[in-house]
């Protein structure tokens, strides 16, 4: 079937429209509270088959971290740090990667954002995108990083390799 819809066929139907899946993105720029968001993707997701993407955590904001779930299987694990925590002589200088930060830079929080993909059949998207909303860190109490908010963080402790 995925050649049908590669190469056009006009008699396939596509899975969008033949099983209803559909796809929706969460972006947002604020942090979430950590037990929050760990609860919720850790929890429930009714029609949610997919879903992948990275976020941050008002307790660790140096660290984008991952979040991958297929079908019951879901992992939250560190993926590396934000270009706003690296010295801005190691940031790129030109090129795709100096566009691409440039782009993604909105202060106060640099390149930090939510961006997570969400794939599924049947879900109620604006009841999960209320629900991921309400993991965020409350507007008032989120208006730089050092004024965050001291939150428990039930995520296990992260090292960088060779760094103590």
């Amino acid at each position: 079937m995925w050649a049908k819809e590669l190469y056009g066929f006009a008699d396939h139907v596509p899975e969008t429209e033949e099983y209803g899946v559909t796809s929706d993105v969460y972006r947002a720029r604020r942090p979430f509270v950590p037990e929050k968001i760990v609860e919720l993707l850790n929890g429930d997701l009714p029609g949610v088959i997919r879903s992948k993407g990275h976020f941050w955590v008002a307790s660790r904001p140096d660290w984008v971290i991952e979040f991958s779930l297929a079908g019951a299987l879901s992992s939250i694990k560190p993926l590396g740090h934000w270009w706003a925590v690296v010295p801005e002589a190691r940031w790129p200088q030109s090129g795709g990667g100096r566009s691409f930060l440039e782009e993604n830079w909105v202060e106060p929080w640099g390149d930090r954002r939510q961006e997570i993909v969400f794939i599924g059949s049947d879900y109620n998207w604006p009841a999960l995108k209320a629900r991921l909303d309400d993991c965020l860190v409350p507007e008032a109490s989120a208006q730089s990083i050092e004024g965050l908010p001291d939150y428990a963080d039930p995520l296990p402790t992260w090292r960088v390799k060779g760094v103590e």
